[in-house]
């Protein structure tokens, strides 16, 4: 369990808003994700404000819940053993993998500083989904860091499945690499406890 979400990647905590051009009006692909930097400003302004760890994580909660598409998330992130188990054990990795990434934003957005995030205007096509580029500018200066999202349609309407930081590593390539060792055939009970492990242990560390 090398690595976690996209917010401990960062390694620091971050405020942002969300910029657009005043000419370029939301479309549907690129809602997910300025809902989650929306989601995510309003975490850092509540750190900021002295919100706690737990109201930081209950205000991400719906967030995440409709920006991403667990589901293929964790289906894509257990590779090609995911078919091999259980029902159960399948339901409880994607209730896990959600609460890791509440649990990792929670963890590292947790104040303001001035930081913005700008969504481009234009969507690169991918398979049948698209990729959305959204730009965190350091507050104060600094380089800016290019978090690519990747979104597909689903009938609750379009949802993150992917996130490329700096443009290429994907968030779920990482996973998958670092789970593979922790699932067998019909038997994910490995990775369940270092889910488990890992989110109880950021919970720690944020109180």
């Amino acid at each position: 369990m090398k690595r976690i979400f996209v917010a401990a990647l960062l390694g620091m905590a971050l405020g942002s808003t969300v910029l657009r051009s005043t000419a370029y009006a939301a479309t549907a692909e690129a809602a997910p994700v300025e809902a989650l930097d929306a989601g995510l400003l309003a975490s850092m302004k509540a750190g900021s404000a002295g919100g706690n760890f737990a109201a930081r994580s209950a205000g991400l909660t719906p967030v995440v819940a409709q920006s991403y598409d667990l589901a293929t998330v964790t289906k894509n992130s257990v590779g090609f053993l995911w078919s091999t188990l259980p029902a159960a054990q399948q339901q409880q990795l994607v209730e896990l993998i959600g609460q890791f990434t509440i649990t990792s934003y929670a963890s590292q957005f947790n104040a303001f500083g001035g930081e913005t995030f700008t969504v481009s205007p234009t969507e690169k096509p991918l398979g049948q989904g698209f990729i959305v580029r959204s730009t965190l500018q350091p507050g104060g200066g600094g380089d800016p860091v290019e978090l690519d999202y990747a979104v597909h349609n689903t009938p609750q309407g379009w949802r993150i499945t992917d996130v490329l930081l700096g443009g290429t590593i994907s968030q779920v390539a990482l996973h998958e690499s670092d789970f593979s060792s922790l699932v067998s055939s019909g038997d994910a009970s490995r990775l369940i406890a270092a889910l488990q492990t890992k989110i109880a242990k950021l919970q720690s560390a944020s109180k």
